[in-house]
């Protein structure tokens, strides 16, 4: 199923900082947090798990005092795009990338969690997130890094070429279906209104979809009244037509057009 794109005023689509650090704001603990640089304001980030996909990761060098301090940029596609900041010499950095080394594929979700240590420590623990279960690894302080990074890399870009990331799941929209097809249909809006103030709502999101599957099919009903001798013809025309076309994966819109062209025709071809 296809997102659904929401058009209007947004934010735009920068990706969420999360850094990594054992600290307290106003009495409050957090592992990690994200910075408002317009405000200068550190935001600490009570969840202290990040449910997603491994996208990448990158090593960026940024300067501190007059220092140059290398980072690694864990980035995490989920919701939005989460880009884990820590230093990558930390215990952090080095916990995340010992357990990482150890997934094999990256077409599956991923919980990376920040996990309190003696004093200032902070750790990484890595889980798979449809089991839960954790992904452990052996500590050694002597790893290649460098090749560890470099070998998730390839793995990544063989897992993208792959698998596409799948979309998140939206429910229709009920407004703009009962719109689209009273327009098509040229059903008065006022006979939509009074039944919807009939079910005892406002809007047809507001009702499951089932009760908008009456609706739509009593607008088509409606529109195909004076098409056929009886009621029962049309009712089984639309079962025929409409519902039977939507059953073998045509679009709603599609189906009905379709049946009202073909109804418009048959008039045409036998006038009464």
């Amino acid at each position: 199923m296809v997102t659904e794109i929401k058009l209007g005023l947004c934010n735009p689509p920068e990706p969420i900082y999360l850094y990594v650090k054992n600290g307290e704001l106003s009495g409050e603990s957090y592992l990690w947090y994200n910075y408002n640089i317009n405000n200068e304001k550190t935001i600490p980030v009570q969840q202290r798990g990040l449910t997603g996909y491994l996208q990448n990761l990158r090593l960026t060098s940024k300067e501190f005092r007059g220092q140059s301090n290398l980072k690694l940029d864990i980035v995490i596609a989920a919701d939005e795009i989460y880009i884990v900041r820590t230093g990558i010499e930390t215990n952090f950095a080095k916990t995340f990338l010992l357990a990482v080394s150890q997934v094999k594929d990256f077409s599956k979700p991923l919980i990376i969690a920040a996990t309190p240590g003696e004093e200032n420590v902070v750790f990484c623990r890595l889980y798979d997130a449809a089991t839960k279960i954790r992904i452990r690894s052996e500590w050694n302080r002597d790893a290649d890094w460098a090749g560890i990074i470099s070998n998730v890399q390839s793995k990544l870009v063989a897992s993208q070429q792959e698998v596409t990331f799948p979309q998140q799941q939206t429910e229709p929209n009920q407004d703009v279906r009962v719109k689209q097809i009273r327009i098509l249909l040229n059903y008065p809006v006022e006979l939509v209104v009074e039944w919807l103030q009939f079910q005892g709502v406002e809007l047809p999101n507001q009702l499951e979809p089932n009760k908008i599957d009456e609706l739509v099919k009593l607008m088509c009903l409606s529109w195909g009244q004076d098409k056929f001798e009886n009621l029962d013809f049309a009712t089984n025309s639309y079962q025929k037509s409409v519902v039977g076309a939507m059953n073998n994966g045509i679009s709603e819109i599609e189906a009905i057009t379709t049946w009202m062209e073909n109804i418009s025709e048959r008039e045409i071809l036998n006038p009464a």
